[in-house]
């Protein structure tokens, strides 16, 4: 079990100082109004695709939230996929060149638009720019800073990571990088609603995603309530002229198949309240986590509305397309916090902070399951179709699942697997947990018998994966 990390005063003086001058501080949201909704413009899901991978295959990653143990898993998962190549008739070729799609929650948000925004300058950079730095103290001091007294403790989050690892980007400089389209999340508190970065999710509340910077968007998706305060959006809905389109319309009036409680209908019902923005003028962002710690329900809802609506298909463009892929990276933690042996209740701070993480690990069970659900219900309907007299002109196409999951209750030695999941949930951990976790990923990748599956099926000779040295 690592060793067991206290609580410094000073984390407690920071908290306390944030809190009193907190209604002292004006807000200043940085999202910028849209003039008019642009379908076909802006840092969009359907931009995704790579054109010189596999086009038969979406290979999708999910990073989950956890801090500096999530920031770390996933970049280890990416290195992995770095050393395993896919071997061809026309060459080589590394499985990490093969992903179309990230997604990122809190901890693993960092590691998601670092390698969006850096590329291979990664893995040169990631680990002394972010990785190995005191983030914690970092924050802590500068929280403490006369000069920023009575200003949010993420506004002064989001100063940081920019000046460490973002550098002043913006999503508009990641639609010229020719990256995997990746999209962060975080929570709109008040109504417990999901908000993707991604153009889409903007165009309801009528606001420019290419103005926004990379640093605000990591600062909204991990900050963890009491620790840090909501990252604030403007919320300009109703000004652009946004309407949902043909596809969801057609979806909501004849439902074309979809059962009832359909997870994508709940979500366009959200989508409509976040767009009336008289009513909703502002929107305060806390961590993804606690509504989709995987990162899960933002490719679960596309998914749902693939499966539910041949509009959508059509306007998606699956043609050629025989295989999805998704990578679930899971940094889920499960503490010894020896509270059982002590007759003495826990200290308020550490109680809340607790309550804010048991439903998050919870309820990424649910979230697997939901991916599992949506798997099966693809696969019963294809068949159906298949077999019925007359084929239906729209029926869905024959796409292979294939899901990856990586965590660490697959860990063979349980020793290590133990010490992982007694791993904080931080912003900093010291150099050889960093180490540690990358090595996890690693193994449980070249341990899957689902990832291997995979790279066989990647090969157009079927051959097996080779790690490069």
């Amino acid at each position: 079990m690592p060793p067991r990390i206290r609580t410094r005063p000073l984390i407690f003086a920071a908290l306390t100082l944030g809190l009193q001058l907190a209604g002292c501080a004006a807000v200043h949201p940085v999202n910028q109004p849209l003039r008019e909704v642009d379908p076909d413009g802006g840092y969009r899901w359907g931009a995704g695709r790579r054109p010189d991978n596999d086009p038969g295959t979406l290979l999708i990653l999910t990073f989950s939230g956890g801090g500096a143990r999530a920031a770390a898993f996933s970049y280890g998962v990416l290195e992995e996929l770095r050393r395993t190549e896919v071997r061809a008739p026309s060459g080589s070729r590394r499985m990490l060149d093969e992903v179309d799609f990230i997604t990122g929650i809190s901890g693993g948000s960092f590691t998601a638009l670092s390698y969006a925004l850096y590329g291979e300058r990664l893995f040169s950079e990631y680990e002394r720019r972010f990785l190995k730095r005191d983030v914690d103290a970092a924050l802590i001091e500068r929280a403490l800073r006369p000069l920023n007294w009575g200003r949010f403790r993420s506004e002064i989050a989001a100063d940081y990571y920019d000046e460490i690892l973002f550098g002043g980007a913006t999503y508009g400089d990641l639609m010229t990088k020719g990256m995997p389209t990746t999209i962060v999340g975080a929570t709109a508190i008040s109504l417990g609603a999901r908000i993707a970065f991604a153009q889409g999710n903007f165009d309801v509340l009528c606001s420019d995603l290419r103005t926004f910077p990379l640093s605000q968007a990591a600062a909204a998706s991990s900050a963890v309530p009491v620790v840090l305060t909501p990252l604030t959006l403007r919320n300009y809905g109703g000004s652009c002229g946004y309407r949902l389109p043909p596809w969801a319309e057609t979806g909501f009036r004849s439902r074309e198949g979809a059962w009832p409680g359909n997870r994508f209908e709940q979500r366009l019902r959200a989508l409509q309240l976040l767009s009336n923005g008289r009513e909703r003028p502002y929107l305060h962002l806390v961590d993804g986590g606690i509504a989709d710690n995987l990162g899960l329900y933002l490719i679960i809802e596309e998914l749902q509305e693939l499966e539910a609506s041949r509009a959508f298909r059509a306007a998606f463009g699956l043609g050629g397309l025989r295989r999805i892929a998704i990578i679930v990276v899971n940094a889920h933690s499960n503490p010894d916090l020896g509270w059982e042996k002590d007759p003495l209740p826990p200290p308020d701070i550490a109680l809340l902070l607790q309550a804010v993480s048991v439903p998050i690990d919870r309820y990424s069970y649910e979230t697997l399951d939901a991916l599992q659900d949506l798997i099966t219900e693809w696969t019963l309907r294809r068949e159906a179709q298949r077999q019925a007299v007359h084929p239906a002109a729209d029926a869905l196409p024959a796409i292979e699942f294939s899901v990856v999951n990586v965590s660490f209750d697959e860990l063979p030695d349980a020793a290590e697997r133990r010490y992982l999941l007694n791993l904080p949930t931080r912003l900093s951990l010291p150099p050889e947990d960093i180490d540690r976790l990358r090595a996890a990923a690693g193994q449980l990748l070249r341990g899957s018998a689902a990832f291997q599956k995979l790279v066989r099926d990647l090969s157009a000779d079927g051959g097996a994966a080779r790690v490069a040295p």
